[in-house]
């Protein structure tokens, strides 16, 4: 019986080994995400909190009543790039992605700067952040 009981858990782990397996390379797989409010909630919300009011310290900051998101620039330069302890986000999100989340932000959180963020205002802030690096 026991000896049977280890031949299964065996298996098990076999069967696991592909889904714990690294990417080849390391590299950052594009999340399947379809839309701004779920990038922001399976993303973002792990350290700007689900509220956007980011940490009590305020090492993460609130984008709740932010200012800066004015300038729908400003944040898809920061989701793009990172800054400070954030990481860049230009390669595990689509443009389309990165536009969604920007628009969702800059919608809600008691934020209303209503003027729509497109898939070609994070490409032209793309191009801008990759020519200002060459």
């Amino acid at each position: 019986m026991r000896r049977g009981l280890l031949r299964l858990a065996a298996l098990a782990v076999l069967a696991a080994a592909p889904a714990l397996a690294d990417s080849p390379g390391g590299r950052p797989v594009k999340l399947a995400l379809p839309d701004g409010e779920q990038v922001y909630k399976q993303v973002c919300a792990a350290c700007h909190l689900d509220h956007a009011q980011g940490s009590p310290d305020g090492t993460v900051p609130a984008l709740a009543h932010n200012a800066k998101l004015a300038s729908a620039d400003y944040p898809i330069t920061v989701v793009m790039k990172g800054q400070g302890g954030m990481p860049w986000f230009s390669e595990m999100l689509t443009p389309g992605q990165v536009a969604g989340v920007v628009g969702y932000v800059r919608t809600h959180f008691d934020n209303s700067y209503a003027d729509p963020v497109s898939e070609a205002d994070v490409k032209r802030v793309a191009a801008a952040i990759r020519a200002s690096e060459e």
